[in-house]
């Protein structure tokens, strides 16, 4: 059941309902943002192109930065981190010639930028 409020005391009422929303809100926003860099990396490893296996192993999640409202997350490459637009978008031979691209970063971040958009609508409903 309902409180009783007065009506001098309603503004902030409200205010503290809304208040206590959006820290929901960021907290289903945040576990939705690390599922989603998790799934971009985890597609990225399935994706890559693997000659001995290192590269595909060096993706990772790293924490950018957190505050009570926002967390930023980087999907990179630990130590192979010079191969990935030479195998994104392909390169140049040395004797002449191009190298095809081999894109698998881009697709994994539509995937994990799909699924960040779907959870946050399926977390705030």
């Amino acid at each position: 059941m309902g409180s009783t409020v007065r009506i001098d005391d309603l503004a902030d009422e409200v205010m503290k309902g809304l208040k206590d929303y959006a820290k929901i809100a960021v907290d289903d926003l945040k576990i939705a943002i690390k599922n989603a860099g998790e799934t971009v990396k985890d597609e990225i490893e399935k994706t890559a192109p693997r000659k001995t296996g290192k590269y595909k192993r060096s993706w990772a999640v790293k924490k950018v930065s957190e505050t009570s409202d926002s967390l930023k997350l980087a999907v990179h490459s630990k130590t192979q981190y010079r191969l990935t637009h030479l195998l994104e978008n392909g390169h140049a031979k040395r004797g002449g010639g191009r190298v095809a691209a081999r894109p698998h970063i881009a697709p994994a971040e539509k995937k994990g930028e799909e699924k960040l958009i779907s959870e946050v609508e399926r977390k705030l409903r």
